[in-house]
């Protein structure tokens, strides 16, 4: 254990963040050496004096207070502060994703889609006609030759784009992609 004491000595004094957690589930007693046991309590006293550590029950209450401190540590990192009398503006970068050329149905369906909770367009192909569905929804309004075919070319756009990928056997499911739900957020219909 000493050589991690030392390590995390030379971390504090380097000025680097530490949070250090300590479970206080029991242990039993005849797995651990009393000495070990009688320099970690020591340790957890010199961190204590110092406001490094904090003990936890439970995984939910590391995650919780993890998560927690771990937010307060990055607020207070430098690289987030800012100057109020700073008269510089810094540089806005715009997002490297391009919107791709697409039709409006195709626009609506990425964006319909980009609201199903599974990300999901099923095609389907019957008797009685074709259905585009995603979101709960039949994107196609009527069982006209020339309206399913812009539905369908609105289906194939974002396949093309890498917007959409086919999971199915017979390009009847499709499920839409990171990208898919980038190009989503910045579509306004």
């Amino acid at each position: 254990m000493s050589g991690t004491v030392e390590e995390i000595e030379e971390h504090i004094a380097a000025g680097r963040p530490t949070m250090l957690y300590f479970s206080s589930q029991p242990v039993a007693m005849d797995t651990v050496e009393i000495e070990q046991i009688q320099r970690l309590k020591k340790f957890k006293e010199a961190c204590q004096s110092r406001g490094l550590y904090q003990s936890y029950d439970s995984h939910s209450d590391f995650k919780d207070k993890f998560y927690r401190h771990l937010q307060l540590k990055i607020n207070e990192n430098a690289l987030f502060e800012t100057d109020d009398d700073d008269t510089t503006h810094r540089e806005i970068i715009e997002s490297r994703t391009q919107l791709p050329s697409l039709s409006a149905e195709g626009r609506a369906l990425l964006k319909e889609a980009s609201k199903d909770p599974g990300g999901i367009i099923i095609y389907a192909r019957y008797l009685g006609g074709t259905t585009i569905q995603t979101n709960g929804k039949n994107l196609i309004p009527s069982d006209e030759r020339r309206e399913v075919a812009k539905w369908e070319d609105a289906l194939a756009q974002l396949n093309s784009n890498g917007l959409i990928t086919d999971r199915g056997y017979k390009g009847e499911v499709y499920e839409i992609t990171n990208l898919g739900y980038q190009v989503a957020d910045m579509i306004v219909l």
